[in-house]
């Protein structure tokens, strides 16, 4: 089954959302509140949610979303509910999609948009997994983040968006650049192009064709409370890894490997008790299955989107090449025996 139409849709409602976020950095006024989990929230997530499901909404009204935020703090606060609503209105009508994916027509249908991304998830024929910003920290920081979009079906993700505004598209350029959107269908390959160019002028991508992995690289998690830095340092011992990690935020690591940045994306839980959001895997997870690599969790089994807003049934994330997939895993179970 295509499923080319909502592809089209997911990268027209990320670019738009991009717009957003690079509207808030460019003011140097993120108007960051905290969560009751203490995580950094901005205005750009409220309005890239907002944009997004909107989009969604006007061209697929029954499908259920699965986002990160909620309108709580919005309601409350009339002064970061304004913010937000001009941004949303700005962003929309800086582009030319609106004959396709509209606009937002009131402040209240920017909250009950933002608001019908608290669906549960779970084994359901079909839904949405956003997370407007992804890397929040990096974004505060001015560094990589990435607004993420997927469709999973019947548990199953079938088409993916990830905008990174910070990306630069030729990887040799300096940390910050232009901005780059990924996109990605089941069977149907993984792509790049600049933020703001024709959706036809993605160029396909690849994973780095790599036999052994003493050529290898890492890209890894600046925060080390979402990796273990340490046991990763042990697996690049063990499979003799001299080059230096990559560090950046957000799904802009699937990204980068995806087309032959770096090599390995490693995520090993610093808590027994952490459960992965299915928001924070999803476009990664095909974007590198399709660029020709292999994403499973620590322990080689697929991850799971069935199992609700996290996944439960996975530990950890290692996303390498074909080629070297599983002498990662290898390396992963010795040094995972090795620290209990």
């Amino acid at each position: 089954m295509s499923y080319a139409k909502e592809l089209r849709i997911a990268q027209l409602a990320v670019e738009r959302a991009c717009k957003l976020t690079k509207l808030v950095a460019e003011s140097q006024q993120s108007g960051s509140v905290s969560k009751s989990d203490h995580s950094p929230v901005t205005v750009a997530d409220f309005g890239a949610q907002a944009v997004i499901i909107g989009a969604l909404q006007h061209v697929f009204p029954e499908d259920p979303v699965v986002g990160e935020e909620d309108s709580s703090i919005l309601r409350e606060d009339s002064t970061l509910r304004e913010r937000v609503w001009s941004l949303v209105q700005e962003s929309s009508s800086a582009d030319s999609f609106s004959s396709e994916i509209s606009t937002i027509e009131s402040e209240e249908k920017m909250l009950e948009y933002i608001d019908w991304g608290k669906f549960e998830g779970g084994s359901v024929p079909r839904m949405w997994a956003l997370d407007p910003v992804d890397g929040t920290k990096g974004f505060l920081r001015g560094g990589q983040f990435a607004v993420c979009l997927a469709l999973i079906v019947d548990g199953k993700v079938v088409a993916g968006v990830i905008g990174c505004p910070n990306l630069p598209i030729d990887p040799a350029e300096v940390s910050k650049g232009s901005g780059v959107v990924f996109s990605t269908a089941k069977g149907e390959g993984a792509y790049c192009r600049v933020i703001g160019s024709p959706l036809e002028s993605a160029s396909k991508i690849e994973m780095a064709s790599i036999q052994d992995t003493e050529s290898a690289s890492f890209c890894e998690s600046v925060e080390a409370g979402h990796s273990s830095h340490g046991q990763q340092a042990e697996i690049a011992k063990l499979l003799k890894i001299s080059k230096p990690s990559v560090r950046m935020d957000s799904q802009a690591k699937y990204a980068s490997i995806s087309r032959g940045d770096g090599d390995i994306y490693l995520r090993l839980p610093v808590s027994a008790t952490y459960e992965e959001k299915i928001w924070d895997h999803a476009s990664g997870e095909l974007l590198v299955a399709e660029a020709g690599g292999v994403v499973t969790d620590m322990y080689g089994k697929p991850l799971d989107f069935t199992k609700g807003r996290t996944l439960k049934n996975n530990k950890g994330i290692v996303a390498a090449s074909k080629q070297i997939h599983d002498k990662v895993l290898d390396a992963v179970q010795k040094v995972l025996v090795e620290s209990k």
